[in-house]
């Protein structure tokens, strides 16, 4: 038994797998990765992606995933990167439109990021297509979910549950949210919602009582069974659209961002059953909140950065704040715990790195070339980091290690 739980976390460690990592929550088991970086400092390799995307890196064994888009954007793919190497192992086109895909400029037609399970890499571009393929490229299945993407393009990304391979898919012209056999491909369960454009990946909860997936929409955000679709609960925040932060769970409350216009952030606890948006509602926060980035929750303390680059840290019982600090820049990449140190990263290229705590401590801070709006990955003790022209692994160098 003791060799299996140190299996599994040294699996954890090594794997990337989908959309803020192991958890969905942006932490990481990894503990020796670099605090300070630059073009010359930690950079194990760098290398030059094709085409435009926003995707995160995803990574398992030693391969990295992310997707593309090519031919100004009509030819959508998935390439895979060696991670030792930084060689260019793939590029398979997944999806070929006559037009091109319609996204808003700081936008790609290939944000979402995969998803990675034992041999097969599951990628969504929206409503322009979502497909499953094999390590080796062959492509197991294809299909397209239908719904407006609306003038912004793609943004939540798939997740995983058993066999199901869940997506929220709420467009311009009709919002649900659908599970799909990961195996073929077909519907197996679709819950329609009313609301408007999101643009959120859902998150699974693991409980006693039962499984839940949260999935924020653009008025609501519900809680389903995750085998069958069934609504457990909903919390309504009614002036919300275009969301793009994805939940954190943690001290038996998600944590939900509700989108543009008037931002909050509602921390629900998550025992309640049908409408518990006057019952389950601990605290809500209206001031600082992101539009893109999503929350961290690291034990007892929530941290924050809006799009402008403020960042706090909240008491996550209680909504308190301790601390609130401008970090600089413009943010859209979502913070990512590793190695005890909590990690932002600005569209500029800039890092700043701070230690966890009711006390702000910057620890370090950073800098790339080229716009960065994807959010790092870690995995293998290293950074990876997109931008728009290349990928980055950062990482300690060893004596006598090339």
């Amino acid at each position: 038994m003791k060799i299996l739980c140190l299996l599994s976390v040294v699996l954890l460690t090594q794997s990337w797998p989908g959309f803020r990592g192991p958890s969905g929550q942006g932490s990481s088991e990894v503990r020796d990765i670099p605090l300070t970086w630059s073009e010359t400092e930690n950079v194990r390799w760098k290398v030059p992606i094709p085409g435009n995307g926003w995707s995160s890196p995803v990574v398992q064994d030693d391969r990295i995933w992310l997707t593309a888009a090519t031919d100004k954007g009509r030819s959508l793919r998935a390439i895979s990167v060696d991670f030792h190497s930084g060689a260019l192992l793939q590029n398979i086109e997944i999806f070929h439109m006559d037009v091109p895909a319609e996204v808003n400029p700081k936008n790609s037609p290939a944000s979402p990021t995969p998803v990675l399970e034992d041999d097969r890499i599951y990628v969504h571009f929206g409503a322009f297509g979502t497909a499953c393929l094999t390590q080796s490229g062959e492509i197991v299945w294809k299909t397209r979910l239908k719904y407006d993407n609306g003038q912004h393009g793609p943004g939540g990304s798939p997740v995983l549950y058993g066999d199901l391979l869940i997506v929220s898919c709420d467009g311009r012209d009709v919002q649900y949210v659908v599970a799909l056999d990961k195996r073929t491909g077909n519907v197996r369960w679709k819950k329609r919602r009313k609301g408007y454009q999101a643009y959120t990946t859902p998150l699974i909860v693991r409980l006693k009582e039962g499984d839940l997936v949260v999935s924020p929409g653009a008025f609501c955000a519900i809680a389903y069974e995750p085998g069958t679709g069934r609504e457990i609960w909903q919390v309504c925040y009614g002036d919300g659209f275009s969301n793009v932060p994805s939940p954190v769970y943690g001290n038996g409350m998600v944590y939900i961002c509700t989108g543009f216009q008037q931002p909050s952030l509602l921390a629900v606890r998550v025992d309640g059953r049908g409408d518990v948006t006057k019952s389950h509602v601990a605290w809500t926060l209206k001031r600082g909140v992101p539009l893109t980035p999503s929350p961290l929750l690291v034990g007892g303390e929530l941290y924050l950065v809006n799009d402008s680059g403020i960042a706090s840290c909240l008491d996550a019982l209680t909504g308190e704040e301790h601390w609130r600090v401008r970090l600089g820049g413009n943010h859209s990449a979502s913070p990512v715990y590793a190695a005890g140190r909590i990690y932002f990263l600005s569209e500029e290229g800039e890092s700043v790195v701070i230690a966890p705590g009711r006390r702000f401590r910057k620890l370090a801070t950073n800098r790339i070339d080229g716009r960065t709006l994807a959010s790092i990955a870690v995995s293998q003790n290293s950074i990876l980091i997109r931008s728009q022209t290349n990928l980055y692994r950062l990482s300690f160098r060893r004596p006598g290690k090339k």
